[in-house]
């Protein structure tokens, strides 16, 4: 066995969970990254992992991973980055037990992330939000279920892991409503509940009839929902809404997306992105400025303080149907 088990074995249990007190989800994360380098490198030397060197792990075999995520494995370049800051992590630790591999090390932690094309952030309307509650089948305890965790979803823009991870007692009605939750960075934050969403979580409250420390959203045999349960009864919510909102069939609807809504939702009804940051439990307000791009009635408004008093109000309108179709091409 060569020096890289210990000091894989030191770097998880000293440097992540000793050290840096890093959450079960970045201890995770971490271990699959460095599970796929270890595999990757065996498939391409023939060495075992258990007989793997530091110079079986360097520069070039570190790129021709980020190449092989990539081109074989279809991920994508945010994928990649998260990759390599495991990888980094790790050689970064090694540098500080192994100096004489000081050179081959410092090569693998100059290898830059990879520059992606940010995606627009997608979020629902209140007409689509509307829609997306009044799908289900309230004669049904799953659709009962349901209509209140997503419209608890919606309103508190919760992430969700978040979501899954509530108990019964997170929950506080009546005066001062709130959901309490436990966010990245072990960071714990209140949201507070309106009215709508108080009456649909204390009829569920009372039909769930969960004790302390049981999850608030479950399946009938009682265990805590999992993401992909939770994706999966989104899409067939989504399915069935988009009967009734057109809009919806356009829309690649994910639970993250409920949380966009709420942010979006908050930013049209005029409130400060340094509020709506601690609403949504971001470490900095530049991570709610993807709103502000994306809405387009805020920049409309913009727009209507710089234009000629002169000038009449709203979007242009094409006064021919064929003048309009040839404006879309």
């Amino acid at each position: 066995m060569t020096s890289i088990a210990p000091t894989l074995q030191s770097f998880f249990t000293d440097r992540l969970v000793r050290q840096r007190q890093a959450s079960p989800r970045t201890v995770a994360a971490y271990r699959d990254a460095l599970r796929l380098l270890l595999g990757f490198v065996h498939q391409r030397t023939g060495t075992a992992p258990e007989r793997l060197d530091w110079t079986d792990l360097d520069a070039d075999a570190a790129s021709a991973f980020l190449n092989y995520l990539e081109d074989k494995r279809g991920n994508s370049a945010r994928t990649r980055n998260v990759r390599l800051t495991a990888i980094r992590s790790l050689f970064s630790y090694a540098a500080l037990q192994h100096p004489e591999y000081a050179l081959l090390i410092q090569r693998v932690l100059d290898i830059p992330p990879k520059r992606y094309d940010k995606r627009n952030v997608t979020f629902l309307t209140a007409a689509e939000v509307d829609a997306l509650l009044a799908a289900r089948n309230l004669r049904r305890w799953e659709g009962r279920r349901d209509k209140a965790m997503l419209a608890l979803a919606v309103q508190t823009g919760l992430r969700v892991s978040e979501l899954t991870s509530l108990d019964c007692d997170d929950v506080t009605l009546g005066e001062g409503a709130s959901v309490r939750c436990e966010g990245k960075g072990r960071k714990h934050r209140a949201v507070p509940l309106d009215r709508t969403v108080q009456d649909l979580l204390r009829a569920w409250l009372g039909e769930r009839s969960g004790k302390r420390g049981e999850p608030l959203f479950c399946t009938r045999t009682g265990r805590r929902l999992t993401r992909d349960a939770v994706a999966q009864r989104l899409a067939i919510h989504v399915q069935a809404a988009a009967e009734a909102c057109l809009t919806l069939f356009d829309k690649r609807v994910h639970p993250h997306v409920l949380r966009h809504s709420c942010a979006m939702s908050l930013l049209q009804a005029g409130v400060d992105t340094t509020v709506i940051a601690h609403w949504l439990g971001h470490a900095g307000v530049r991570s709610t400025d993807a709103y502000v791009h994306a809405d387009m009635t805020i920049k409309e408004k913009a727009l209507s303080l710089t234009a000629p008093v002169t000038a009449r109000p709203g979007r242009y309108q094409p006064t021919d149907k064929v003048l309009a179709l040839l404006d879309r091409l």
